[in-house]
Order: C-alpha cells, then sequence, then structure tokens
C-alpha cells in the first residue's frame, strides 16, 4: 500500500476513487455531429488505462437548443447521445476509472447565428465580449423551459453510465443568474438579493434530483470569486459555498477563482506559461475548510509536486491535472512505477485551450499523440528489424524522430550544427515569460540519452558524414532560416534585420523601431517586448486585418499587457512594401492591399518576421543517393502506414524531410512530422 497522498483512495458518496488525481471538464473539440464518437473515447480511455481515477468529460455538454455550442460541445439534449455515453462509460470503467459530464447552458457565452437560429438569452442585457451575441432577457417561460431541459440532460447522462454529473456555474448561464455583474431581472430571480440570484442554480439541481434521485452524484464546478469589482468577493462566496454545502443536495464544489467573459479574465482563472502555477490552490483550500465538503480544483496545477502538496495540505480532495494529462495521459502508471522523471512535461503553451476558441481541436503542442489515440501511439512499440538511422537537426523535429526511432530499438546518431539542442525552441525560450519552453527539448534529450541515442554538436552533418555511417533510413530535420524577403518580391531586403536577430541578443534594439509581422506568430511580439523593455518605442505592423492572428486568444493576453504598457503602436492592414536607406534612417515604404495609397516612414531599425525559408541543401545532395528520391507516400502517411517508394532501385537509404526544413510551420507541426513517419519505420 503506497504512502503516497496522490495514490490514496478517496470516498465521494457511493464512489470510491483509486487515487487523488482527475482530469476535470474540459472539451477537446472531438464530437462528431454532437456526438462524443471513437476519438472521443480513445482520448479519454488513454488516460483511464493508465491510472486516473476520474476523468470528467465536456467542457460543458449543452443542455438546450439555444444554447448552440460554440466548442463543438456534445448535445445532451439530444436522445441519441445515450449511447455513445455509454459506450465512452463502458470504456472507462473496464479501466477502473470513473466518469462525469459537465452540463451547462452556454447563455450569452454563445451566438445565435448557429444551430437552429435562436436568440441567445440571458439573465444579462449585456453581450459577453468574448463571444458578442446580445441575449434576449430571460422571460419565466424561458427559465421554466430550461430548468427541465437540465433534468431531462441528467437524466441522459444517469443513463448513459455516468457517475456522477456537475452543473457548470462560472460564465455560464447558471453564473450569468447568481453573479450582481450579469443579472439585470427583477422578480424572484433578480438581482436584489443573494437569495434570488442563487435561486436559478438551485431550482436546476432540484429539478435534477427529482428525476435522477439521491444516489447520483451531482457537484458544482463555480466560481466562489468573480476578483472584479462589483462581483462576487472571496468572502461572499465562502458565504454561498457554506449555502451549497447546506442543501444537502450537493455532493462535490469544484472550485474557480474569475470570470471568463473576455480573454484577460479567461488567463486569469486558467493561467497560460509565464503565469503563477496553481495560483487559486489556497483559496480552494479556504472553500474546503468553510465548508466540509468534497473539494475539488484544478488551475495550472502542471506537476506531481504542486498537486501532492494539495492533497497532503489538506486544500485539495481531488486535484485536477487536465493540461498536464493533454501532454503526458501516463502520469498516474509513471508516479506508480516510480518514474516520475519520466513524465513529459506540460510547458503551459496552452496550444490546446487556444485551439478550441478559434473553432480547432485541442492538441497538445509537444504531444502529437494526444487526440489522435486511434492512429498515433503514446508507448512507441518496438520494431520487428534494428536499423541504422541518421538524423541532422536536433530541433523539436529532429529530436522527436530520434527519440522515436530509439523507442523503437534503432541505432540512431544525430548531427547538430549548433552548439546545443532545441533550434528555434532555444530561441524562443531566451525571454523569460516563454522559458519553460525549453523543456520541449529537455524532455526529448533525456528520453535520447536514456536510449543511447549519439549526439555530434557543432557538426554540419555534411553528405560523406551521412553516407559514411551507411545509414538505413536518413531524417532532414535541418529547421530553416528567417526569411529577409517582402511579399512577391525577389532577392533580400539588405537593410532589415529579423525577430531572431533581436531575440539572439546579436543586434540590439534600435530607439524607434518597425516590427513588420507578416507571419503572425510569437517571434514578432517576442521581439517587441524585447525591444520596449530595452527602451526601444515600438511599431508593430501587419498586412492582415488582424495582428497576430496565429497568436491565439489566451496567449495574446501577456503580450498585450505588457505592450499596451509601454509606447507600442499596432498598424494593420499596411503592407512594407520596401525600404530606402535615408542616411542614418531607414525608410519604409508602406502600400496597402485594398487601394493604391502609398505612405513612407523613417525608422531606426526595421524587423521583419516573414516566416522561415527551408534550410534544405543537403536534402538536395542527398536526394539522388536515396531510392525513394526524397518522397513522401501521402496516402501511406494520412493512413498511419510505413513508406515504401522506389524510385531509384539503386539507392542507398530512404531519405525524408520534415519540420521547417520542409516548409515554415509550427512546433507541433514538426513533432507530428516526425512522429507519424518514425513510427512505421
Amino acid at each position: 500500500m503506497s504512502t503516497d497522498p496522490l495514490l490514496q483512495p478517496y470516498q465521494l458518496k457511493h464512489l470510491k476513487l483509486k487515487n487523488r488525481i482527475m482530469t476535470t471538464s474540459h472539451e477537446p473539440a472531438y464530437p462528431e455531429e454532437g456526438m462524443p464518437k471513437d476519438r472521443y473515447t480513445a482520448y479519454h480511455r488513454e488516460r483511464a488505462k493508465a491510472g486516473v481515477a476520474l476523468t470528467m468529460t465536456a467542457g460543458s455538454a449543452t443542455v438546450s437548443k439555444d444554447s448552440p455550442p460554440v466548442f463543438n460541445n456534445i448535445l445532451a439534449y439530444r436522445d441519441d447521445v445515450v449511447p455513445w455515453l455509454r459506450k465512452l462509460t463502458d470504456a472507462c470503467h473496464n479501466e477502473g476509472c470513473a466518469v462525469m459530464i459537465q452540463l451547462t447552458h452556454l447563455g450569452r457565452r454563445t451566438t445565435w447565428d448557429k444551430g437552429n437560429w435562436l436568440p441567445s438569452v440571458s439573465s444579462s442585457k449585456h453581450r459577453e465580449p468574448a463571444h458578442r451575441a446580445f441575449p434576449k432577457l430571460a422571460e419565466d417561460w424561458d427559465i421554466e423551459r430550461i430548468i427541465t431541459n437540465f433534468a431531462d440532460a441528467a437524466e441522459r447522462m444517469q443513463a448513459g453510465g455516468m457517475d456522477g454529473i456537475e452543473l457548470q456555474i462560472y460564465g455560464h448561464l447558471l453564473d450569468q443568474f447568481w453573479s450582481p455583474l450579469t443579472n439585470d431581472l427583477t422578480g424572484p430571480y433578480g438581482n436584489d438579493t443573494l437569495e434570488n440570484r442563487m435561486r436559478m442554480p438551485l431550482d436546476v439541481l432540484g429539478a435534477i434530483r427529482k428525476r435522477v434521485g439521491n444516489d447520483f452524484i451531482v457537484g458544482f464546478r463555480y466560481t466562489a470569486d468573480e476578483d472584479q469589482k462589483g462581483g462576487i468577493t472571496s468572502k461572499q462566496g465562502l458565504e454561498m459555498s457554506k449555502v451549497l454545502a447546506a442543501t444537502g443536495q450537493i455532493d462535490f464544489l469544484n472550485v474557480v477563482k474569475g470570470r471568463i467573459h473576455t480573454d484577460p479574465a479567461m488567463t486569469d482563472l486558467i493561467p497560460v506559461q509565464g503565469m503563477t502555477n496553481a495560483p487559486h490552490l489556497g483559496f480552494a483550500g479556504d472553500v474546503r475548510k468553510a465548508t466540509g465538503m468534497p473539494t475539488f480544483h484544478a488551475a495550472k496545477i502542471p506537476d506531481v509536486a504542486t498537486a501532492r502538496y494539495a492533497v497532503s495540505a489538506g486544500l485539495l480532495d481531488m486535484v485536477g491535472m487536465t493540461r498536464a494529462h493533454m501532454a503526458d495521459p501516463h502520469i498516474v502508471r509513471k508516479i506508480v512505477e516510480g518514474r516520475e522523471y519520466d513524465i513529459r512535461p506540460c510547458v503551459g503553451a496552452t496550444y490546446c485551450l487556444d485551439r478550441i476558441y478559434q473553432a480547432g481541436d485541442a492538441l497538445c503542442i509537444h504531444n502529437a499523440a494526444t487526440g489522435r489515440e486511434i492512429e498515433m501511439p503514446h508507448d512507441i512499440p518496438l520494431a520487428k528489424t534494428r536499423k541504422k538511422i541518421v538524423i541532422i537537426g536536433a530541433g523539436p523535429a529532429g529530436l522527436e524522430a530520434a527519440r522515436v526511432a530509439a523507442e523503437r530499438g534503432h541505432s540512431v546518431v544525430v548531427f547538430e550544427a549548433a552548439a546545443d539542442p532545441g533550434g528555434q525552441v532555444r530561441l524562443t525560450s531566451r525571454t523569460s515569460r516563454r522559458r519553460d519552453m525549453i523543456s520541449i527539448i529537455d524532455w526529448r534529450m533525456a528520453q535520447c540519452a536514456a536510449r543511447d541515442v549519439v549526439f555530434h554538436f557543432n557538426s554540419w552533418g555534411e553528405a560523406n558524414d551521412v553516407t559514411r555511417l551507411n545509414p538505413d533510413v536518413v531524417i532532414v530535420a535541418t529547421g530553416g532560416v528567417p526569411n529577409k524577403e517582402l511579399f512577391e518580391t525577389k532577392g533580400e531586403q539588405t537593410n532589415v534585420i529579423t525577430a531572431w536577430d533581436i531575440l539572439s541578443g546579436d543586434v540590439k534594439p534600435a530607439e524607434h523601431i518597425l516590427i513588420y509581422d507578416e507571419s503572425g506568430d510569437h517571434p514578432a511580439l517576442q521581439a517587441a517586448e524585447f525591444a520596449t523593455e530595452n527602451g526601444s518605442k515600438v511599431d508593430i505592423m501587419t498586412p492582415d486585418r488582424t495582428f497576430s492572428p496565429n497568436i491565439m486568444a489566451m496567449n495574446l493576453v501577456p503580450y498585450m499587457r505588457s505592450l499596451q504598457e509601454k509606447d507600442v503602436t499596432f498598424i494593420i492592414t499596411r503592407r512594407l512594401s520596401d525600404v530606402k536607406r535615408n542616411g542614418n534612417k531607414l525608410t519604409a515604404i508602406i502600400s496597402t492591399d485594398y487601394c493604391d495609397n502609398i505612405q513612407t516612414a523613417d525608422y531606426d531599425q526595421i524587423v521583419v518576421n516573414y516566416g522561415t525559408l527551408p534550410l534544405d541543401d543537403l536534402y538536395f545532395e542527398l536526394k539522388p543517393l536515396s531510392f525513394n528520391g526524397g518522397a513522401l507516400d501521402h496516402e501511406a502517411l494520412i493512413a498511419s502506414q510505413p513508406q515504401n517508394i522506389v524510385r531509384n532501385p539503386d539507392g542507398k537509404f530512404q531519405l525524408f524531410r520534415i519540420g521547417d526544413a520542409v516548409s515554415a510551420r509550427n512546433i507541433h507541426a514538426a513533432i507530428y512530422d516526425a512522429l507519424r513517419l518514425i513510427k512505421d519505420i
């Protein structure tokens, strides 16, 4: 019997949870036609079979037709959801994992031009800034209907084999009723008293209990402190928590702190990279102490040590490690086996959530198997035949290729031109807020070291270096070099520098800088942060109609907080067409795609962020020596099958290039390239 606090069982009502680790409700946006089908089940089953005690599905399942999903949510208002839920719950129960689901009505946190084109409804007359729909004020018959919808949905969840449900009460409709900031109603559900504001969630609870009985587990995930002037204070939240406990109808409290109505508010509630770990853990402990209720909580608890402290210090009964389990679904198994050092770290990049908020599906920035459990392995199987694999480049693509190849049992040699591994990740981690990105590299280096991968640093890996090793497979992962051309022009701009030059420290930021951002990704804003910290006045210009479109909602917040405090100007829909030297100044020739207007402006320095161009000389030198001619069978790659193209029967090895050595993309694309290619070699 383990003495580890995290591995102690926990009795929740009649349900015995085998340890103290859970994944809290989150919507990975994997439903198909509103149903949690095979992909959804495979995702949760992977974490269940690795030992997580409780998986909380959906974030959230919607109970009403006038609550159209904005994150590809599960449609809990449809009867045909039941058999799909049963398949999911059976799969997790067979692994000894309890399963619950979160139910909601989104209220104003949705839009009217999806689904059935019904108006959004709320207790507030104001639109939510994040989703922009002006809601209808709820009438008495809306309230009655929605209460019934919740009860109907809870009954479906019970029929689908769920061990319980939780109601979502932060930012969504039920919270809109009980927050003084979002209740514009009068009468029994109005804003005049706390009792009236809490009436809607408690009436929903009562209706659910009448339908599912007292044995079914029901909890609240709710904000007990809105952390905003005029909102619920921590003192009021503790009193509200006591009211909930006193009902005798709630089985657990899942505590959050803050609001989610704007990107900055949501980022404080769900902290991202560079922000404090577990910032609301102490407050969750206060709720547990005040109520004596089973208490759950999750908010940037990325590591086992913090999770263990949360339980051992009596702050939580169940600790949520949700994003951490997207990075590594096998955390519990590795704790049990004494392999905490082996856990793939969550680096807080929040690529997962940001993709959802831009209508994508949740993917981990450096675990390409997450969300692809049907096609991609989390555990890499041994190959039947051991091969010699040579990899050129030790950035994220090359290191993932080396890791996977080594786990397959192959002999692996890596050449890297730099003195250290990491490529562009090492550059991006130079700014303090993004320093955790280097863990993507450090974890892979540790995995490679444990499997005897041979590294040659400060080595370009010339063609002769490769061929003399008589490899079976050569992987070119040499990345790219910054592109200093401008759109549809020929030749490098000699008067400009790149974001890399600023971030690396090779070029000192000048007094007045133009950062021209055609890529819309991190390097431009990182360079702007670095320059403003060194006293520069910065203009950021983009030809797009929005700036930094590839830095999604939550990751944009820390940049904006930093840059809006400084002398930074944002210029949209303007294109840098040319740069001329004018004495000690540089003259930017500025056009627009919308008309023939031309402007000029003088700067001390012009920085261009326009992606990378492949560093592919070695690839083309090796191409005629390979038997596949560097060709990639796309159909086989998509179908997760081995590569068998032969274009040159006299060739000596298979040759592939991956990551930015092919084209400028991102870390996830580079790692996915490597995983899905190498797993079948």
